[in-house]
This record gives C-alpha cells, sequence and structure tokens, in this order.
C-alpha cells in the first residue's frame, strides 16, 4: 500500500491522473509491474524533454562551418598503403571489435520482429539482414586470421527472439563464444498535451532511447571493462540495415590512428542538396552531424567555389571510437531530440486506440552528439554504391529494391575484379 500511494503521488505531482485508473483496476501482477515502473521513472526529466519539445531548435548563438573530410578516391597510392597498414595490424593484433545496434522492429518493411530478422531476396535462397552482417565479418576474420568479437545492441522488444533466432541458425556460422548481446535504455513516449500512454500491456508505453543509448548500455553491462580485459583498443559501430556496411574497413582504422583522433567516421557525398541525412559540420568549432529535420535556413543547398556542396558529407553511421574514448562518452549523459511517431495506446475505460497518424513525442540521443567531446574526428568520404544501401522503407527510397540492387552490383564487379587479378 506504501508503494502504490508513492506512486500515486508521483503521478499527481506531474499531472499523469488519466493512468490511476489503471493502479486500481489492474490485476496484482499488472498492478505491480505498473507502480515498479512508475517509481523507478524519472518523470521530471520526460516534463522537461516535453517543455523542450514544444520550443523552436535556436542556432543564433551557433557558429556552424564546414568540415574537413578525406576522400577516399583522390588519397594517394602511398596514403592508401600506410592508412591500409595501420588498420590492418590493429585487427590481427587481436585489438578491434564490431557493435551492431539492432534494436529496431521491422515493421515499416513488413517484417514481424526484430529488422535483423528481414530476409533480402540475394543469392539463391535469400539472406537474413544479420546474416548478411555476419558474413561480411568471417570475410574479415579469414582474411586477417582473427575472430572479432561481435557485440549486438538490442532491445527490451526483441532480445530474446534475436537471441534464439541467432541459435536457430547456428549463428550464421559465426563463433557463439564471440557474440554478445545486450539492451539498450528506454525512455517513455508523450502526447502533445504532455500525458504519458498506456500501452496494451498495461504499463507506461516506452521507446528506445535513441542510437546514443549504446554508450550507457555498454556501460551498465560492464562490456567496456570486458573489451578492455581482452585487449580491444578499436571499436566500430553501426546499424543493422545497411547491407553494404563496411564493418573492417583498415582504410578508416588507419586514417583514425594517423590523424591522432579517437573517433573516425566514413561518409558518403549527398546525392541531391535536400536528401534527407545528417551531414558532418563543425558547430561551434566542435565536430557534429546536424538532422536534416534541423538544418538552418539555406545551408543545406550552400556550395563552395568549385561548385560543390559545402555541407556534403553524409552520415551513414558508420563509425569507429578508441576505448578511452567510449568510456568517457559513457560517463557523459547526451542531449535528447525529438521526433514525432504513432503511438496505439488504451484509454482510462481500457479500449485500444489504434492511430494514423503521429501523436507521441519520442526522446532519442544520439551517438553524434558525443563528437563535442573532442576536437576533430577523421573522416573518410567513400563511394556510396560500396558502403550504403539501406533497408528501411517497404518500397522505394531505400527499400529492399534498391538494396537489393546495389548488394548484387557491388558483389558482382568485386568477383569480376578478384577473377581479372587471378
Amino acid at each position: 500500500m506504501e508503494k502504490m500511494e508513492l506512486a500515486e503521488q508521483k503521478l499527481r505531482k506531474y499531472h499523469q491522473e488519466h493512468i490511476l485508473p489503471f493502479l486500481q483496476n489492474s490485476n496484482e501482477q499488472k498492478k505491480e509491474e505498473l507502480i515498479d515502473q512508475i517509481l523507478q521513472m524519472d518523470i521530471e526529466e520526460i516534463m522537461h524533454l516535453y517543455e523542450q519539445a514544444l520550443q523552436p531548435i535556436q542556432y543564433q548563438n551557433t557558429t556552424i562551418e564546414p568540415v574537413v573530410s578525406k576522400n577516399k578516391e583522390t588519397l594517394s597510392v602511398e596514403e592508401k598503403k600506410t592508412y591500409t597498414k595501420l588498420g590492418e595490424e590493429v585487427i590481427k593484433r587481436g585489438e578491434y571489435a564490431v557493435a551492431t545496434m539492432a534494436g529496431g522492429q521491422g515493421t515499416r518493411l513488413g517484417c514481424h520482429g526484430p529488422k535483423g530478422k528481414f530476409k533480402l531476396d540475394v543469392g539463391e535462397n535469400g539472406k537474413y539482414l544479420f546474416e548478411i552482417l555476419a558474413e561480411n565479418l568471417i570475410l574479415a576474420n579469414n582474411k586477417y586470421e582473427t575472430v572479432i568479437p561481435w557485440y549486438i545492441m538490442t532491445s527490451k522488444e526483441n532480445n530474446q527472439e534475436t537471441v534464439d533466432f541467432f541459435m536457430e541458425q547456428n549463428y550464421f556460422g559465426y563463433p557463439k563464444e564471440k557474440i554478445t548481446f545486450f539492451t539498450q535504455g528506454e525512455l517513455p513516449l508523450i502526447s502533445k498535451e504532455g500525458k504519458l500512454f498506456i500501452g496494451e500491456d498495461g504499463k507506461i508505453k516506452e521507446a528506445s532511447d535513441g542510437n546514443g543509448g549504446i554508450f550507457t548500455s555498454l556501460k551498465k553491462h560492464h562490456l567496456l571493462e570486458k573489451m578492455e580485459k581482452e585487449g580491444t583498443k578499436w571499436i566500430f559501430i553501426g546499424g543493422v540495415d545497411n547491407v553494404l556496411l563496411q564493418m573492417a574497413d583498415p582504410m578508416i582504422i588507419g586514417l583514425t590512428i594517423a590523424q591522432n583522433n579517437s573517433i573516425g567516421a566514413k561518409s558518403t557525398k549527398k546525392a541531391y542538396p535536400s536528401e534527407k541525412v545528417g551531414v558532418y559540420c563543425k558547430k561551434n568549432g566542435k565536430p557534429a552531424i546536424i538532422e536534416y529535420t534541423e538544418f538552418p535556413g539555406n545551408m543545406a543547398e550552400a556550395v563552395n567555389d568549385n561548385g560543390e556542396l559545402l555541407f556534403g558529407d553524409s552520415n551513414i553511421m558508420c563509425n569507429l571510437f578508441h576505448i578511452n574514448c567510449l568510456k568517457k562518452i559513457a560517463e557523459k549523459k547526451l542531449p535528447y531530440h525529438k521526433a514525432f511517431k504513432k503511438a496505439n495506446y488504451l484509454e482510462e475505460n481500457g479500449n485500444l486506440v489504434e492511430v494514423t497518424e503521429p501523436n507521441a513525442f519520442k526522446f532519442e540521443s544520439f551517438m553524434f552528439d558525443s563528437f563535442d567531446l573532442v576536437d576533430n574526428i577523421s573522416i573518410l568520404c567513400d563511394k556510396r554504391e560500396e558502403n550504403f544501401a539501406p533497408v528501411k522503407n517497404a518500397e522505394g527510397k531505400d527499400s529492399p529494391e534498391t538494396a537489393k540492387k546495389l548488394y548484387e552490383a557491388y558483389w558482382n564487379k568485386k568477383c569480376e575484379c578478384e577473377q581479372n587479378r587471378a
């Protein structure tokens, strides 16, 4: 009863009385789960984020400048050899690990369950997204005569199904002992009116806290300590839905080391000024990324004297971190960005409301907000057709159809090149 009273007081304090009926009318198990959730939840922080979400993004006191990247196409033969050798030595010494962000569901693709279970129509029988990533790493293992540790970040929603799926698929031929699963954090969704939602499970509706949550999740699950004990010095972080993701590219490792930086990233040039991608820049002298939804004025279309976009290096979620840098970031609280999403919910009478339009603010921290901990990052700009084929939408742009074409074109070309060399 004491916990019940504390939960009720907390709800009233933040004007969330609409949740009280669920406390009073649920069965004992659901009631206890909801009470514990309320008592553990930082509702004050959520209300603060909600108030911020209602305010327009301000850039009056922000200086935004272009960032300098290295274009792989224009590197000299000597530079390529130097960077490649430095990177290969790191991988061969066992100082390299890979983390995959796989917390999403495949709803937009018509796939029920973890997005990594989506099967792309390539090869003889199709390949799951997880399978494509595993093959990528196995090729690197064979090339460098090592086994790269693979960390896979899931969500509370899909963790068990992901783990079970890997078991069913015999881990896609990857050594089981080298794969580690861990979950990311969550934050509540909130309505335009500042009200929390109750989901179909009778609990306050939450969603994953963004890709920036990977840092605190690695720390929470003691994986940074594990990496250090195993001698890992560099960790690559990428998403599950890019079927051309180069997970063990020695050149970006070598470039980052040669430039004496602790963060590296690969980019591709924007296809056109209004493309919906974040771009690398310098914000108040620090490396950063501005999302396409937050770009001020006509800056997205600004060009240099050669007619090239000043802000043309797009973020393809292909990042590299030194272990010491990861440890510092994990101690920092990154800012949250808002998104407006659709969220079904239960009314006070228990009826399910299935929405057709966005109705909820979702708050996410982004990985790139960690960049302001350093003065510079290394950016290697590479060909889009060799690095970026995302599977995000059921049809049209960044769909299975476009990813299939890019994937097959890449591997056909690679096979031709190897045959010619032979």
